[in-house]
C-alpha cells in the first residue's frame, strides 16, 4: 500500500497532530480493508485480527460521541483555492475525506473552471471481477461534484445523479474523474462529467460519464437546518 500522507486539510476542528494522528487512522483501516480483500489469509490470522479490531472497536466507542453539527454547522469551506491547487472538504467525507475509513484516496484539485479527482481504485471497490462496483463510481461524481459548489461559493443538495457506464472502470489503474458546471437556472445548477483513464496524450478511454442536477440553498437555511438535526 502507499506510504504517502494526504495532505492536510484547512478545515478540521481538531488540532493539527489529532488531526493527522486520525488521517493517519483512516487509511490504515482503508489500507486494512484491500489487504483483506485482496489477499489469501488464514482462518488463524483472521481470527486473531478480528480479536484486535472488535476490541477496538469497543473501545473507541466509549468516547464522547463527536457531532459535525456543532464541530462546523454551515457549509462555507472558505474561497476556492487557486488554479492548480489541491481542494478540501471536511476530512470525514465519506469518498474524498483523509481519515474516511471508505475513502477513495482521492486527490481533488481546481483545473479553471474544472474540477479534478485522481484516484486509483484498489480490491475494495471490485464488483464484477477486475472492474470497479458501480455503485463506488456513482459515490465519486456525487463526491466530486460537490467541489464545483465550492468553486462557485453556493451551498446545494444532490437533486438528480446520472451515470453512463460506457465500459468497465479498471481496478489499480490511474484514473481521472473531472467534472463542471454546465448551466445554471433558478435554484438548479446542472453539472457534467467524465472518468477516464490513459496517459493523457490524446489515449484517454472514457469509462463513465455523468450529468447531474443539484438544488441550491440559502447559506442561513443550511445553518438552520443544520443546528435543528
Amino acid at each position: 500500500m502507499s506510504s504517502e500522507r494526504a495532505a492536510p486539510s484547512p478545515h478540521s476542528p481538531f488540532p493539527p497532530e489529532l488531526a493527522d494522528a486520525r488521517a493517519r487512522a483512516g487509511k490504515a483501516i482503508r489500507d486494512l480493508g484491500h489487504a483483506l480483500v485482496g489477499h489469501e489469509e488464514s482462518v488463524e490470522e483472521i481470527d486473531a485480527l478480528s480479536a484486535d479490531l472488535e476490541g477496538w472497536a469497543a473501545r473507541l466507542a466509549t468516547g464522547a460521541t463527536r457531532d459535525r453539527v456543532i464541530e462546523r454547522p454551515t457549509g462555507d469551506w472558505g474561497p476556492p483555492p487557486p488554479d492548480g491547487e489541491e481542494m478540501f472538504s471536511f476530512d470525514e467525507r465519506p469518498v474524498s475525506g483523509r481519515s474516511s475509513p471508505y475513502g477513495l484516496d482521492l486527490r481533488v484539485v481546481r483545473d479553471g473552471d474544472e474540477i479534478v479527482g485522481h484516484l486509483t481504485l484498489q480490491s475494495g471497490h471490485e464488483g464484477a471481477p477486475g472492474r470497479s462496483h458501480g455503485g463506488i463510481i456513482s459515490a465519486l461524481f456525487d463526491d466530486v461534484f460537490g467541489f464545483v459548489l465550492t468553486l462557485h461559493g453556493q451551498p446545494a443538495f444532490t437533486g438528480e445523479l446520472k451515470i453512463r457506464y460506457v465500459q468497465g472502470v479498471p481496478l489499480h489503474v490511474p484514473l481521472e474523474c473531472r467534472v463542471r458546471m454546465t448551466a445554471r437556472e433558478g435554484r438548479k445548477i446542472r453539472m457534467a462529467g467524465e472518468l477516464t483513464s490513459g496517459d493523457g496524450d490524446g489515449g484517454r478511454t472514457t469509462h463513465t460519464t455523468s450529468e447531474a442536477t443539484f438544488i441550491t440553498i440559502d447559506p442561513e437555511l443550511f445553518r438552520v437546518n443544520a443546528s435543528q438535526s
